[in-house]
């Protein structure tokens, strides 16, 4: 098997307290600018379901606007918290209430150059367009 070497792939890692103080239309703007610019986002921490959804709207009305512009592939990976003792759920959910889901990992890229991202409880897999 022979691997293919990917040129020009840039992952920009961004901490969520680097977000978290922007206005939601600030912190869309702020993805938005960085994924335009052809690079796969990765950060601590995750968007609210509203933030998520506005994301996909305002990234639709981009799609034909700007040339090469396919859309986002966006996953968030949260840990396995199902088998953990009672009180260990409480002390997740009470530290993922403070700090707005750090225990997450959100991966954003544009739709040009992630295909997929596959993700399970141990990896996860970004597929990338040829």
């Amino acid at each position: 098997m022979k691997l293919k070497k990917l040129k020009g792939l840039v992952l920009q890692f961004v901490t969520f307290s680097e977000l978290e103080d922007l206005e939601t239309k600030d912190r869309i703007k702020k993805l938005l600018d960085i994924i335009l610019n052809g690079k796969i986002l990765v950060f601590q921490g995750r968007l609210s379901a509203d933030e998520e959804a506005r994301l996909i709207e305002d990234t639709m009305v981009l799609v034909g606007r700007i040339k090469g512009f396919k859309g986002v592939e966006l996953a968030v990976i949260e840990p396995n918290i199902e088998d953990l003792a009672v009180t260990s759920k409480i002390r997740y959910g009470l530290a993922k209430a403070l700090v707005r889901g750090s225990g997450c990992l959100t991966i954003i890229g544009p739709a040009s150059i992630v295909k997929e991202i596959r993700r399970d409880p141990r990896k996860i897999e970004l597929m990338f367009n040829k």
